[in-house]
């Protein structure tokens, strides 16, 4: 269950305030749109920690116990709190309740960056693992009835699609795409369905497929065939992963994938 999910289960019970790290300057421990929910006991998420956590903690439960309105605040993390980051951060406090949880769901959900993962093995098991703690709003396709484990992290969109490919064209703008399915044809035409639709739309900013590089070498020259440019191939990233993670395990495989693609995201400071 990820922090949000938490938190909206909680608010269903009782109210909170919402921080929000609306904008920073300089140098600060968390990026815009971070953000925690206070409870009149306890709270979920962060804001970054230290002396600035603790303030906001502070400030939020005291609108709380208030019921005021929502305000923004300036917090000079060096002056004022005694942070080494130095730079000055804007938080908005927010009271919400039970009644703001469908409004908050779609809100945090627009924060999360599309992820597109298409192969239900191994690999594919132990990156959803890793992948639905992170960032990410995740689909995850396969051409095989059955194919997915019967418990699942929550918020996971599980599509089965035969052709696989066919669910290319269906992708959120946006989407990060991961190719690791069960079949060396079904990988190739999948990749083929994402070069096609980055050439008419140019909104797949990522587009990995698992494997070496001899099998690259072959799909390079499968895919020049049916008429893909060499910039057109160098759109896609095989072998996936962050350099120098030398483990083939699939949990070792998912962390050298989340890496990277946290690595595409784009820059929030």
């Amino acid at each position: 269950m990820t922090a949000a999910d938490r938190f909206l289960e909680r608010l269903a019970r009782e109210r909170a305030c919402l921080v929000t790290l609306q904008a920073s300057r300089g140098s600060a421990p968390r990026e815009q749109g971070a953000w925690m929910a206070v409870f009149a006991e306890g709270e979920i998420g962060t804001i970054g920690g230290g002396h600035l956590e603790f303030a906001a903690t502070a400030e939020a439960r005291q609108r709380l116990s208030a019921a005021q309105a929502p305000g923004l605040l300036r917090y000079p993390l060096g002056p004022a709190l005694g942070q080494c980051c130095g730079g000055e951060v804007q938080l908005r406090f927010e009271p919400v309740s039970a009644g703001d949880i469908d409004a908050l769901r779609a809100r945090l959900a627009a924060a999360l960056q599309p992820v597109a993962l298409f192969g239900g093995g191994h690999v594919g098991r132990a990156l959803i693992d890793v992948l639905s703690r992170l960032p990410f709003a995740l689909s995850w396709i396969d051409s095989r009835d059955e194919i997915f484990p019967p418990s699942l992290p929550s918020g996971i969109d599980c599509q089965h699609s035969d052709p696989v490919q066919a669910a290319v064209a269906l992708l959120a703008p946006g989407s990060r795409v991961l190719v690791m399915s069960f079949s060396h044809a079904e990988d190739l035409d999948v990749v083929a369905a994402c070069l096609t639709r980055q050439r008419l739309q140019a909104d797949l900013p990522y587009v990995g497929l698992i494997g070496s590089k001899s099998k690259w070498a072959t799909f390079r020259h499968r895919l020049q065939a049916r008429g893909f440019t060499a910039q057109e191939l160098a759109h896609v990233t095989c072998p996936i992963g962050v350099a120098g993670i030398l483990g083939k395990e699939p949990e070792v495989i998912a962390v050298a994938v989340a890496a990277q693609l946290l690595q595409s995201l784009p820059d929030r400071r």
